[in-house]
């Protein structure tokens, strides 16, 4: 049976397609070649991760023709099992043209010498592939649609948040199983191992992050990955780590003490604890992205420590591929984006000081709803956990 593993219904991705055909229309844009998995996944509900090593496109025009998905040989039942597509095309890998293909695809549909749309940001299109593509097309333009096509999904559905939900009870369990396995004398990497085993158990599909987790004088590195470091009494250890249902990420963040820790570093865990819920006490729907970073950084400030908030406050989070889990919503100073009802976003207070070998991050997931900002998973804004 066609599209048996179908997240969505038909009618759902046909109104996100017809969202997207809105939007190329107002750039003046005829074409679009969408080789972004996430987009795929979010308009033709095909489910794969392979455009790393094997392009893969959702091709249409901004008329009301039916979009063709062409993928290698080796992934035809993987949009039979998944897409509501009906014509879905193929290639054999070093043998035929892929970039020739997708062109004559793009053809069929009426492409001359106007616009396409490619989200030429994408680690889906790599430079090599983005100039064969470009040859093939010509004397067509390519636009970046990297933009265009990812901010329908910043608004969740029903059915989008009903996964995000369920995505968070799996990092809930693997921030129910770090709190019971850290203890001195573990290894960061048999955390991660509690962590991982724990959301799987649960129920959770893939994450396009490995678990980001360091201890003691690691947690100055933000994007630390675990080692074989045995975890010392008074360390503290961060993690980041996500829960996933049917592509949809819900991320916990959280600081714990393996037993009590350094006066200083409770003194920075509160510094970055009121930093995050300053920031979250100023969203709110029409809000300023840089204005809620800016109120986040104000404990920050107060503290003598701006030059150790090196990363952005938040941004968007929801269907996600690897190597990333970010959707286009930065809430960072040096956007002028605002917010939205419905939007669903990664927060996080990160404070990260190198000559000390100290570092906390504390947030999780919010949504935006008519309720105000709804905490979906994290460790968000407590005391310090000491385990």
């Amino acid at each position: 049976m066609r599209a048996k593993y179908a997240s969505f219904t038909e009618q759902e991705h046909r109104a996100r397609l017809a969202e997207a055909r809105r939007l190329l229309k107002e750039q003046g844009i005829g074409h679009c070649i969408s080789m972004a998995p996430e987009s795929l996944y979010y308009y033709g509900g095909y489910d794969s991760w392979v455009s790393v090593n094997s392009p893969q496109a959702l091709i249409f025009s901004a008329d009301e023709d039916e979009p063709t998905i062409i993928l290698r040989d080796t992934d035809l039942s993987l949009a039979y099992e998944s897409s509501w597509v009906e014509d879905v095309r193929c290639y054999r890998l070093m043998f035929d043209d892929i970039p020739a293909i997708f062109a004559a695809i793009a053809r069929e549909k009426g492409l001359r010498d106007g616009k396409v749309a490619i989200e030429i940001q994408s680690y889906a299109v790599p430079h090599a592939l983005g100039l064969a593509l470009a040859r093939a097309l010509a004397p067509a333009q390519i636009v970046d649609a990297t933009v265009l096509m990812g901010m329908p999904r910043l608004i969740k559905s029903p059915a989008e948040m009903a996964y995000l939900r369920r995505a968070s009870r799996y990092a809930q369990a693997g921030l129910d199983a770090a709190r019971q396995a850290l203890k001195p004398g573990i290894t960061e990497i048999a955390l991660a191992d509690a962590i991982e085993h724990a959301m799987r158990s649960a129920g959770s599909d893939y994450w396009s992050i490995p678990t980001e987790l360091a201890s003691g004088d690691r947690t100055a590195g933000g994007h630390a990955t675990a080692r074989n470091r045995v975890i010392e009494r008074g360390d503290l250890v961060h993690l980041e780590f996500a829960g996933v249902e049917a592509r949809y990420h819900a991320t916990a963040i959280h600081t714990l003490a393996a037993g009590e820790p350094s006066r200083r570093a409770r003194e920075v865990y509160e510094i970055g604890r009121h930093s995050l819920a300053a920031g979250i006490a100023a969203i709110r729907p029409g809000a300023n992205v840089t204005d809620i970073e800016e109120a986040s950084l104000e404990p920050v400030r107060a503290a003598g420590l701006e030059q150790a908030a090196v990363m952005r406050f938040g941004y968007g989070i929801g269907i996600a591929y690897p190597p990333i889990w970010l959707e286009p919503l930065q809430i960072s100073r040096g956007s002028n984006q605002t917010m939205r009802e419905g939007m669903v976003f990664v927060l996080h207070a990160y404070l990260q000081l190198v000559d000390e070998q100290l570092g906390i991050i504390q947030g999780g997931t919010y949504a935006l709803t008519e309720n105000g900002v709804e905490m979906l998973i994290g460790g968000g804004d407590v005391p310090l956990d000491v385990v």
